[in-house]
C-alpha cells in the first residue's frame, strides 16, 4: 500500500510539470468534469436516490459535462485510487473541473482505517495509521488535485459539500462543516485558476425556505442521499451559487441569476 501511494504522489507531481502554456492542447467545446462522492454521482446512494451531478447538465450550454463522481469516495481515496490522475489525463486547456468532497472525509484514524478518512488539519499536517500509512489532510489532497488540473490549463471550482437533511429534527437549521473552510484554503493555495462556490450554504438556504415537510420527502433512505427531485433542487442551488459568485463557469450556464430560485449570499 505504501508503494502504491508513493506512485500516486509521483504521478501527481509529474502531471504538475505540464508542458508550457503555448503547447497545451485546446478543444473547440470545453468539458466540465464533475468529481465527488455519491451525493453527486449517477445512481446516488442507491435505490430511490440520485446524485445532483445528473441534473446539472440541463442548466449548461456550450460545454460538455462528464460526471466522474464515485460513490463512497473522499478526497483521500479518490487520490489513492489514482482517479484524479485519470481525469487529468483527459483534461485540456479551457476545460473546467468541479470538485466537491466532505461526506466521507471525516472520522478517526486512531482505530480502524477505512481508507477514506483524511488527517485532521487545515495545512500540511500528516497522520500515520497503525499500518504505517501516511495520510494527508483534506486541503493537501485537494490542493494537489486542483494544481494537477490547472497545470493542464483547466479552471477549477472547489465546492463546499452539500449538507445532510437540515430539517430532520423538524426545525430547519444549518451550520457549515469544517470542510467549507478547508475549501476556501484550497482556493487560496491554488490561486487565480481556482474559485469557490458555497454549495452547502445555497442548498441549506433553499431547504430552509422550503421547510421540513417538503425537504423530508427528498431523503427517502437516510439523511444524506437525495431523491431525484431533491437532487434537482441541489443542482439548482449549485447553479445559483455559481451565478451569484461570478464563477468562470457562469458563462456556460443558460439560466439567468434571477431565474433560479433563492437569493445570493
Amino acid at each position: 500500500m505504501k508503494s502504491f501511494q508513493g506512485a500516486v504522489y509521483a504521478a501527481l507531481a509529474s502531471f504538475a510539470l505540464a508542458a508550457p502554456a503555448e503547447e497545451i492542447e485546446k478543444r473547440a467545446t470545453p468539458t466540465l468534469y464533475l468529481i465527488g462522492d455519491s451525493t453527486m454521482a449517477k445512481g446516488g446512494g442507491g435505490t430511490g436516490t440520485q446524485g445532483w451531478g445528473v441534473y446539472l447538465p440541463y442548466s449548461m450550454t456550450g460545454i460538455n459535462v462528464v460526471n466522474d463522481a464515485v460513490a463512497g469516495r473522499s478526497a483521500r481515496s479518490y487520490t489513492d485510487e489514482g482517479r484524479f490522475n485519470t481525469v487529468a489525463a483527459s483534461v485540456v486547456s479551457g476545460d473546467f473541473v468541479l470538485i466537491e468532497f466532505g461526506h466521507n472525509d471525516g472520522g478517526s484514524l486512531t482505530t480502524t482505517d477505512n481508507g477514506r478518512t483524511d488527517c485532521g488539519g487545515s495545512g500540511s499536517e500528516t497522520c500515520t495509521t497503525a499500518a504505517g500509512l501516511v495520510v494527508q489532510t483534506y486541503p493537501t489532497y485537494l490542493t494537489n488535485a486542483a494544481k494537477l488540473m490547472t497545470a493542464k490549463g483547466a479552471k477549477v471550482i472547489i465546492s463546499s459539500p452539500t449538507p445532510n437533511n437540515v430539517c430532520e429534527t423538524g426545525t430547519c437549521s444549518y451550520t457549515a462543516s469544517r470542510f467549507t473552510g478547508y475549501c476556501k484554503i484550497v482556493v487560496s493555495n491554488v490561486g487565480s485558476a481556482a474559485s469557490f462556490v458555497d454549495h452547502g450554504q445555497y442548498v441549506a438556504n433553499r431547504y430552509i425556505t422550503l421547510g421540513a415537510t417538503v425537504v423530508d420527502t427528498y431523503y427517502p433512505n437516510d439523511h444524506t442521499h437525495t431523491s431525484p427531485k431533491g437532487a434537482d433542487v441541489v443542482a439548482a442551488a449549485f447553479v445559483k451559487g455559481a451565478l451569484c459568485s461570478g464563477s468562470p463557469l457562469a458563462s456556460y450556464i443558460k439560466n439567468t441569476t434571477a431565474s433560479v430560485l433563492g437569493s445570493c449570499i
